[in-house]
């Protein structure tokens, strides 16, 4: 991830930064001292999407959009819609469209300022449509509230878990993909837990690969994949290593975060 210059869009956005991902392939507007930056964690999650994904998918809680552009930057038939709650990191995320750098991939994608957690036809007015998309990806804020609490209410409201959150989520993915769609969620080891049983009966074929930051670390976060109406096994793949005993990204962990790899090899 590297720097680069500011575009005409972005001269009235709050202090930010515009930084090149996927090696230059696309570029992020992020806030630079409030809000939400992206990082490894969306990285990781964009390439849960198969390498051949050719169809629509959200990317719920997109912040500036760096999960769902990191999908359409890898997978050249996708189109993407960064599906945001706070006004402020939208502005965020359409900057980011309109960054020069992101020519390429702007017919692709759009930006859509809603409440995944909205239910019924709330939902379908704000945008989501029942079985409108092939897959949903995920980086809901999964901090509890106790966990480095930050005076900063976006950062606040993009890390900070409230009570139900996984469940409303899934809900709503389950609402808005096709059957035999996909899902993609990332998350801490803990809260595993909820995200099955929110899974439960909704989707199957449940896929789950463990992060750890060394091979001799515990997993610091864990993603799933699962496939909606599927009444397949759940399984747990090798785990993802991030660096080698030199401190080093390993080859693995840099193939995903530069958009050459998807997570689960297909």
């Amino acid at each position: 991830m590297t720097a680069g210059p500011t575009s005409a869009e972005d001269t009235e956005l709050p202090p930010h930064t515009v930084d090149a991902f996927h090696r230059g392939e696309f570029w992020l507007v992020q806030p630079s001292d409030t809000g939400h930056r992206a990082g490894m964690d969306a990285l990781m999650l964009a390439a849960a999407v198969p390498s051949t994904f050719a169809g629509r998918l959200a990317d719920f809680g997109a912040g500036a959009g760096a999960a769902g552009l990191a999908v359409a930057s890898r997978c050249k038939q996708a189109k993407v819609l960064l599906v945001e709650l706070t006004p402020e990191m939208a502005r965020f995320a359409t900057a980011t469209l309109a960054h020069p750098g992101n020519a390429s991939l702007r017919g692709r994608a759009s930006v859509l300022v809603a409440d995944v957690g909205l239910s019924g036809k709330a939902r379908a007015e704000a945008g989501l449509a029942d079985a409108s998309l092939d897959f949903v990806i995920m980086n809901p804020p999964f901090n509890p509230s106790h966990h480095r609490p930050t005076p900063d209410a976006l950062k606040r409201q993009a890390h900070v878990m409230d009570d139900g959150l996984f469940e409303s989520w899934i809900r709503s993915a389950a609402a808005v993909v096709k059957p035999r769609g996909g899902l993609a969620i990332i998350a801490r080891p803990e809260q595993l837990a909820a995200i099955l049983a929110a899974l439960d009966g909704r989707f199957g074929k449940a896929e789950i690969v463990p992060v750890h930051p060394r091979a001799d670390a515990a997993a610091i976060r864990v993603i799933i994949r699962a496939v909606r109406a599927s009444r397949a096994p759940l399984a747990l793949c090798p785990p993802l290593i991030l660096r080698d005993a030199s401190d080093r990204l390993s080859q693995r962990a840099d193939d995903i975060s530069n958009g050459r790899s998807s997570l689960f090899g297909d």
